[in-house]
């Protein structure tokens, strides 16, 4: 619990004195004393009290070791925005259902990226998103379809549909594995992710393309994050040369058995019919 250097930290940076603090919280100075050096616990009263003060949530406040955050992060949760740096606060996804109530998958067309940036917790944005369904992926999972732009993650080519399941808990995040990123200043973003949330409060972003160069991201500037399922494209991906040549070489040995078979049973019938 670190709730006694919180509340330091922040009375220190806003320039608050105790006696200041103390009385708008309706308490007595040596109880706020008593409260920062960690010789009293707080009554939850208290607690939600303190949280009000601040603007800071109570899970925050509690949890979050205020003295380790960036300087950035802590000036983002002093304006009062709830930022989750732990990657497993529940989150609620504003979501369209069919007329089965079951869930949609909405389709996010590159020309709505900027839109869903700004509109993804929306309910009547999310509601105007033309959608569909697929009768293979698991109804008790929520998907959205988002259009990909470059060349960054072959062999999902430019333009193609990306369908994502939804990603609650940011600590499940798989390493190596595709996701879908919304960021507040990127927008939708495509990439292999590698999870730093314990050791640096981050996510590396790596392109299946060699010529872009990893980069990590605060989990700050994450709004969304969506696990790859399955893509769906115009175009066919590029060969892999290796593999095929394997499995061309593969068939026309099969073929060549096949050929052998046959002639051999054609040899032992005519055998057969000399005696």
């Amino acid at each position: 619990m670190h709730f006694s250097d919180n509340i330091r930290i922040l009375r220190k940076r806003r320039k608050r004195s105790q006696d200041d603090v103390a009385t708008s919280l309706g308490i007595k100075r040596t109880t706020l004393c008593s409260y920062e050096n960690g010789s009293t616990e707080p009554s939850m009263d208290t607690l939600m009290r303190f949280s009000e003060y601040f603007r800071v949530s109570l899970d925050t406040l509690i949890k979050v070791e205020l003295s380790k955050v960036s300087e950035s992060l802590l000036s983002e949760i002093e304006k009062g925005h709830d930022i989750d740096i732990s990657g497993n606060k529940i989150r609620i996804l504003a979501t369209t259902v069919n007329q089965e109530n079951e869930e949609n998958i909405e389709l996010v067309p590159l020309k709505a990226k900027a839109g869903y940036t700004a509109g993804f917790a929306d309910p009547s944005y999310i509601k105007v998103l033309q959608a569909f369904s697929l009768p293979f992926l698991d109804r008790n999972r929520k998907y959205r379809s988002f259009e990909i732009s470059g060349d960054s993650m072959p062999p999902v080519p430019h333009g193609s549909w990306v369908v994502a399941e939804y990603v609650e808990n940011w600590n499940y995040i798989k390493d190596g594995y595709p996701y879908i990123i919304l960021t507040k200043d990127e927008g939708i973003v495509f990439k292999s992710v590698y999870n730093k949330i314990g050791e640096r409060k981050s996510l590396m972003l790596v392109s299946t393309n060699p010529e872009y160069q990893p980069y990590e991201i605060d989990i700050s500037e994450v709004l969304e994050v969506w696990k790859f399922s399955t893509y769906m494209s115009k175009e066919l991906p590029e060969p892999n040369l290796s593999k095929d040549h394997l499995s061309n070489t593969l068939k026309g040995l099969q073929m060549d058995l096949a050929e052998i078979k046959t002639e051999l049973k054609r040899r032992n019938g005519e055998q057969m019919r000399i005696f």
